[in-house]
């Protein structure tokens, strides 16, 4: 004879019957919240406004609990093992959707890798960067491996860390600013769409300009595979925004020099005072400082503030160092140094766009930066300024003699560390669907040269 199961038989009303008062109030949070996000989420697209059907399953996980979510919790006394390895399942997936969701729309941490941002963020920095803060992107590649970019590990097979299909459109949640200028911003790659997976840099585009494409494509054992990448799978970086959507810039001597042009049909360069971009105590520009043959030691040059990266010696009396104002100051008082003197533009290499201008990474431009709706005649001069945006981020077309009008905001990112940066000048503009988030503050900072902590940098700002 079977018997049966009272939980089973259990009515609606006993079930109600048996909610604690914790898991009414439990099930008022955990609800409030998820209506919240899927009102955040749905905001100008209301039809997914469907997924609130699903909040009666949010309720009955923590009240009447009609869905058994527990059900591995009968073999606490029954088969130890199988409950062990369900457990540790269980709270594994868990931890994974948590972390999937924490990451794309609330926050995600980030080191910093190179020393394009030194001074003003070192090499070592763990940033906590928020997600909320331009808005958080829905995800286009959303079926993917959590805290993996785009390339699963060796130890797991190597290979893709997300599925091509489904691809989503691009769309960004509400967030309560957008980037401004001045503001470090992480955003992925814009020249990261086609990669050479042995030689990832300089760019794809960069290392085609120099070889050729032939070249790329016959020598995969010094370049790799060439692969393609969705805008949210591409490289984080972190730069710095010296020129926001509307804007016009220029650069004369490493001055980085902004003004706000009202820019379409009927208006192009307005009359508007060029401003200078505000002096930044980080910012560096390599020299090379000539002395009198004096080797300068390793205390001195720490003292300074130069990284055992950075300390090159080219020949008994000549150094090479990135630095800043201050820093240059302090050398010019050392009675050993005979000469200071910046880096010649010359060393820098073409500038964007590649092979279509006389332009450098010292004195370059004027070039406008698109906003959304602009609409802007095609000419012979810009042509190639705005092609990659026509070809790689808006796939419309483009001719010369023509109104383009474009589809996003964009932006001009550039280190502080400007002679050691591959930036905007370089690959040129960051589309809005590029913006990842904005680093808040510094969660850790770790000097590979000293191999410890840096504990006076621990919780500094990093919003400017």
């Amino acid at each position: 004879m079977v018997k049966n199961d009272p939980k089973k038989m259990k009515s609606f009303q006993d079930r109600i019957n048996e909610v604690t008062r914790g898991g009414w109030i439990r099930a008022g949070v955990w609800g409030t919240l998820y209506v919240a996000f899927v009102i955040w989420v749905a905001w100008g697209d209301w039809a997914s406004l469907g997924w609130l059907a699903l909040l009666p399953l949010v309720i009955d996980m923590f009240t009447t609990k009609y869905i058994n979510y527990s059900w591995w919790r009968k073999y606490k006394d029954k088969n130890a093992f199988l409950y062990t390895l369900f457990s540790w399942i269980d709270a594994i997936v868990f931890a994974l959707v948590a972390v999937y969701f924490i990451n794309l729309y609330i926050f995600q941490n980030y080191q910093i890798p190179s020393s394009s941002l030194e001074k003003s963020l070192r090499v070592g920095d763990f940033l906590y960067v928020s997600k909320m803060a331009y808005g958080a992107r829905v995800p286009q590649t959303p079926l993917s491996m959590p805290l993996v970019q785009h390339t699963m590990p060796e130890w797991l097979g190597g290979g893709k860390s997300y599925l091509d299909n489904p691809h989503w459109e691009y769309k960004r949640l509400a967030g309560w600013t957008s980037p401004k200028k001045g503001d470090i911003v992480v955003f992925n790659f814009p020249a990261g769409d086609t990669v050479c997976t042995k030689m990832q840099n300089p760019d794809y585009y960069t290392l085609k300009y120099y070889y050729g494409e032939g070249l790329l494509k016959s020598r995969k054992d010094v370049f790799g595979e060439i692969v393609t990448r969705p805008v949210d799978r591409r490289e984080n970086y972190v730069k710095r925004c010296v020129g926001e959507p509307g804007d016009s810039l220029r650069i004369i001597d490493n001055v980085v020099y902004t003004k706000f042009t009202m820019h379409n049909s009927q208006c192009t360069m307005g009359d508007a005072e060029w401003e200078r971009e505000p002096e930044r105590e980080g910012l560096q520009l390599n020299y090379f400082v000539q002395t009198d043959g004096h080797i300068f030691t390793g205390k001195y040059l720490e003292k300074i503030g130069i990284s055992i990266a950075d300390r090159v010696q080219i020949d008994p009396q000549t150094w090479h160092f990135p630095l800043t104002e201050a820093m240059k100051e302090e050398l010019e008082k050392n009675p050993h140094v005979l000469s200071i003197a910046v880096e010649p533009e010359t060393q820098g290499g073409a500038v964007y766009p590649l092979g279509h201008n006389e332009w450098t990474r010292d004195n370059y431009g004027p070039i406008y930066i698109p906003r959304k709706g602009d609409k802007i005649l095609i000419t012979e001069e810009n042509y190639w300024v705005y092609k990659r945006i026509a070809d790689a981020y808006e796939f419309k077309p483009m001719a010369i003699g023509e109104e383009y009008e474009f589809a996003m905001d964009y932006y001009w990112m550039q280190g502080d560390n400007r002679h050691n940066s591959a930036d905007s000048r370089y690959w040129g503009f960051v589309p809005e669907d590029h913006i990842v988030g904005r680093p808040v503050f510094i969660w850790l900072s770790l000097d590979k040269d000293k191999h410890s902590i840096r504990w006076n940098r621990i919780g500094r700002g990093a919003k400017r």
